[in-house]
């Protein structure tokens, strides 16, 4: 089967290499899928360029990326329902702790990491769900209902913020966003957020507490942790939660304890990898719903050639797209 591999970390050109190795063979537990499409993450980016802490080699002899993706199951190891042959499904975690993730034909992969890919959904869609969408509905979701709560999003133009904007508001909450510039304003907008203010302004916290009128927001949903942790300090409802899955742009911040501590704030550090089961259960069951409901636009930017997969990993990194960028197989 033809797969994109690399040995070694280093810029996306130099170490990705598309090559032909043998096609896996279901183990008892596991499905088979062909895959259709694979999703490049931000993460997969960083993972390649040798950019997660500690880390100064990769894991295995051998990696293919990526970790989401879709496609068609096309054989089932022992223990697995033959019923599953011939289902559409989308994956999840396809190369956390693996060597092998979705930048190829074929992956061979526990039954449970194969979700079920409603008829309506593309294939390209179907690659957005694993990262992207489960990390919102989490997010969102993960402390229970915010029907009638304020929620705040933050960077909702982004892939999962514009996700987690969706999902908040087909949930009954009120959504104001953040977002930089008239095009992801208006995205985040279009996505359901009542008020959308630019993510820079200095007065940030007055503004989003002016268009509350002074009501405090139940739950912020962060894409810079340390960057904006002064900001939701302010706006935090007591007893709130700041449920945030990452802090590029600050990756050792100084928080405002006692604030935050007078607040009872609640801190959730989202890592989609590491879910219990129970909660990856009610994200899936969830997200499921959400996509029966026809509730969320799946934005993708992009659709590139297996070949280019080292072009579609420097236009992650450089972050100029709006939606997810998904090869096509």
């Amino acid at each position: 089967m033809r797969a994109i591999t690399y040995t070694a970390f280093g810029t996306a050109a130099d170490v990705l290499t598309l090559t032909d190795i043998a096609t896996p063979t279901p183990a008892a537990g596991e499905v088979l899928v062909k895959l259709h499409t694979s999703a490049v993450n931000p993460s997969d980016v960083r993972a390649r360029a040798g950019g997660r802490p500690g880390v100064t080699k990769p894991p295995f002899d051998v990696i293919i990326p990526h970790s989401d993706g879709a496609g068609v199951i096309e054989a089932v190891g022992d223990g697995v329902p033959l019923s599953r042959i011939g289902e559409r499904v989308w994956i999840w975690n396809g190369q956390w702790q693996r060597a092998f993730g979705t930048a190829a034909d074929y992956i061979a992969l526990p039954s449970p990491q194969a979700v079920t890919l409603p008829d309506h959904i593309t294939f390209e869609q179907g690659a957005v769900l694993g990262i992207p969408a489960l990390t919102a509905c989490h997010a969102v979701l993960g402390g229970g209902s915010v029907a009638d709560q304020i929620v705040l999003v933050s960077g909702g133009a982004g892939t999962v913020g514009h996700l987690a904007i969706q999902i908040a508001a087909a949930s009954g909450a009120r959504v104001i966003a953040t977002a930089k510039g008239d095009a992801g304003r208006t995205a985040a907008q279009e996505a359901g957020a009542h008020a959308v203010f630019d993510y820079s302004a200095p007065d940030l916290g007055d503004q989003i507490l002016a268009e509350t009128k002074g009501v405090l927001v139940d739950r912020i949903i962060e894409v810079e942790f340390g960057k904006n942790i002064d900001t939701n300090t302010q706006v935090i409802a007591p007893g709130g939660t700041i449920a945030t899955f990452g802090s590029a742009k600050d990756m050792t911040p100084t928080l405002p304890f006692y604030p935050l501590m007078f607040k009872a704030v609640t801190l959730d550090l989202v890592l989609v990898y590491l879910l219990s089961d129970t909660q990856r259960a009610t994200a899936i069951a969830n997200l499921t719903q959400f996509l029966n409901q026809s509730a969320l636009n799946l934005r993708v930017s992009h659709i590139m050639d297996l070949a280019d997969c080292a072009t579609a990993h420097d236009m992650v990194a450089r972050g100029d797209r709006a939606g997810s960028v998904v090869l096509k197989l």
